[in-house]
Formats: C-alpha cells, sequence, structure tokens
C-alpha cells in the first residue's frame, strides 16, 4: 500500500479492568513502533479509551470507522463490549481483532479471534485438574456472559466426569465484598476453585482465599486450588504480597516462556521500556495482533477486509505465541495452552504446556472426548 496503514487501538485504560486495558495498548502501540523503526513501515495508529464505559465503546468504534478511517480495530477487553461493538464492524465492514482469553459459542467474519477459546483453555485445565484433585469445586463468577458461559461449561464438564458442582456465586466486576462468599466455599469445602471473576472482585477474592489458607490449611494452594483462565501478569500486583503465590492460569502465554523467539522479545521489550517488564498473554496478543493485520495488508495490497482474511488463511504464521494458523471457517487462532503457577515476587512457573491446538468454539468435537480418570473424592 502507498498509504500509511490506520489501526484503530481501542482499549480501556482506566476503571475496573484497567490494568489489562493498559497491556493491550502498549502491546499493541510497541508492535506499531518495531514496525516503523525496524520494518520501515507506514503505520497509523488512532487511540481511543473508552474508560470502561459502554457507551463509550459505541462512540469510540463509530468514530474509528467513520471518522478516523479505520478500517481494523485491535480491542476490546470484556466479552461484553465485543459483542457491543461487533454490528458497528459488520455495518462498516471493517474487522476487530480480538485477543483476550473468551467463552467462545461465536464466530464472525468481521472478527479476528487472537484470543483462547474453552477448548484451548477450560478443556485442557480441567483435563490437568480432575484426577489430580477430585471433581467437586466451586464456580465463582463476573455477573456477565464472560462468568456465565464459563461456568455453564464447567458444570457440563464436572457432570459428564461424574461430579458435582458444590456451589456457583457471581459477582458485579467492583463489588470486592466476598467475605460470605469465602465462607460458603469454607463451609462447602470444594477439590478446587474456578475463578471467572474479574478485575478487582477478583483481586479482593484472591486475597481472602490466601487469608483463609493461612487459618485452615485445606484451602492452601496445594490442596485447593483457585484456577484461573484469565487472570495475567499484568494484575498480580493489585495483589498483596503473595496473595497469589501458588494459585493457578492457564493462558496461550506466559512471561517465562523459555523460546529462543519469546526471550529475544522480551530483551526487545526491555530496550523499547528501559527497564526488563513481565510481559502478559494481553501485551502479546496485543503485539501479535497488530503485526498480523498488519503483515496480511501488505501482503495483499489492500486493507480490505476479505482480502485479508484471505491471506491470514493462507499460511501459517510466526508470532510470539508460536507458529499460529487462522481458521478459515471461524476466523479463530489455532493456539498453545500452558498452565502456569504464581511464584514468589510475581511471574508465573509454567508446570505443564500443550502444542497449539484448534479453536473450535463451538465444540463441535466435544462429543467425542473421554473424561479423565479421577481421583476419588468423597
Amino acid at each position: 500500500m502507498d498509504k500509511a496503514i490506520k489501526i484503530g487501538v481501542l482499549y480501556s485504560t482506566t476503571g475496573p479492568y484497567g490494568p489489562m486495558g493498559r497491556e493491550g495498548r502498549d502491546g499493541a502501540e510497541f508492535a506499531i513502533e518495531e514496525l516503523r523503526s525496524a520494518q520501515g513501515v507506514a503505520v497509523e495508529p488512532v487511540f481511543v479509551d473508552p474508560e470502561a464505559d459502554i457507551n463509550r465503546y459505541l462512540e469510540g468504534a463509530r468514530y474509528l470507522l467513520r471518522e478516523a478511517g479505520c478500517r481494523h480495530i485491535v480491542g476490546t477487553i470484556t466479552s461484553l463490549a465485543r459483542k457491543e461493538v461487533i454490528p458497528l464492524v459488520e455495518k462498516h465492514d471493517g474487522l476487530l481483532w480480538y485477543m483476550c482469553p473468551f467463552e467462545g459459542f461465536e464466530a464472525n467474519e468481521n472478527v479476528i479471534y487472537i484470543g483462547a477459546t474453552p477448548r484451548q483453555h477450560l478443556l485442557p485445565l480441567f483435563d490437568y485438574l480432575l484426577p489430580r484433585f477430585g471433581n467437586r469445586p466451586y464456580l465463582v463468577g463476573a455477573n456477565y456472559v464472560w462468568g456465565w458461559e464459563m461456568n455453564r461449561l464447567a458444570r457440563e464438564l464436572i457432570l459428564q466426569a461424574g461430579g458435582e458442582v458444590l456451589g456457583e456465586r457471581y459477582l458485579p466486576l467492583e463489588e470486592t465484598a466476598v467475605e460470605r462468599l469465602v465462607l460458603d466455599i469454607e463451609m462447602r469445602r470444594p477439590s478446587f476453585i474456578l475463578n471467572n471473576l474479574i478485575g478487582p472482585s477478583s483481586y479482593a477474592f484472591l486475597r481472602a482465599i490466601d487469608a483463609l489458607g493461612k487459618r485452615d490449611p485445606a484451602f492452601l494452594p496445594e490442596n485447593c486450588p483457585v484456577v484461573s483462565c484469565d487472570l495475567t501478569e499484568c494484575e498480580l500486583d493489585e495483589l498483596a504480597p503473595c496473595a497469589g503465590e501458588g494459585q493457578l492460569t492457564a493462558a496461550a502465554y506466559f512471561d517465562s516462556l523459555g523460546s529462543g523467539e519469546n526471550l529475544s522479545f522480551k530483551a526487545r521489550v526491555a530496550r523499547h521500556y528501559g527497564a526488563p517488564r513481565l510481559v502478559s498473554s494481553l501485551f502479546a496478543s496485543a503485539y501479535a495482533a497488530v503485526k498480523l493485520c498488519v503483515e496480511a495488508i501488505g501482503e495483499a495490497g489492500s486493507d480490505e477486509p476479505f482480502r485479508v482474511r484471505q491471506m491470514l488463511a493462507q499460511r501459517a504464521h510466526n508470532t510470539v505465541l508460536g507458529p499460529i494458523v487462522i481458521d478459515r471457517e471461524t476466523n479463530h487462532a489455532a493456539l498453545p495452552f500452558h498452565l502456569g503457577r504464581i511464584r514468589h515476587g510475581h511471574g508465573f512457573d509454567i508446570i505443564q504446556s500443550q502444542p497449539a491446538v484448534a479453536a473450535d468454539p463451538y465444540l463441535t468435537g466435544q462429543r467425542t472426548r473421554q473424561p479423565p480418570k479421577l481421583r476419588v473424592v468423597s
């Protein structure tokens, strides 16, 4: 293309999930700076901060598509925001590049999904948990589509494995009064806790579980872990020192990955920011989304979404997440699975990894899966 490539960047950097939005924006901005300086590609970013206001997401997306001339938007954190802006993106025939883990059961020709689906996070997570800790979990979640759908899938997996869900509770994004919830968990004594909370409620919950484990060893992470599919390095500073230590998170990327690609990536990030920083999956996925977007536009010779999608589906792409393929039918990336344990001093130690697997957003292959062999828990 002769003219600069315009990329809209739509993240809330303030509000209850501000740390996650800042990571997404930083990752996108870093990719753009690299494309400009190292490759000489003319990329013009247009940044919009909706400040966690759903109406401002709509206003921001409308501005990017109508006034700023962006055909491509990298952004949104929550599924609520994603679902809200998709109709506008469809109307203006743009592409939304979504890079957060989400609940699946969605595929749209105007969205490229770089974030993991349950086939890539929840299912392999349960394959790890059930044989080791048992099949009687407690489910907590944010009171919107992410929490509802993730817990619905978890119930189905537990019932399929012959287990029992001991409790299921939901909290608003900014709710931090978790005392009654933790008392209920203490009384019911689950095998493990699936945490689908978001932002401040998740941080308050992890601090309260840490306190519970100190007075009752049955709730220490090695006995009853809190497991998440959405907690990242950028949020660990929101916890009290050591409050999350030992708890588990599933992700397509961790800062501690030892691949040569990741070590080189982290070195470039450190040079850019003047000091080492923990890189989260949100930063890495936003970075990968921008790189994929710009490379596909360059190969297509156009930012027209149909031609960009064609280019994406033609081959595997080397990314900081590893080699990935974008499925031609669903627009979802095949992604690896990593299981991380929060370590002392922050960050994650990777305790299990699996190679990239297709997203299967509607779990069409789920019926063929066999439940893992379980440790019987009375």
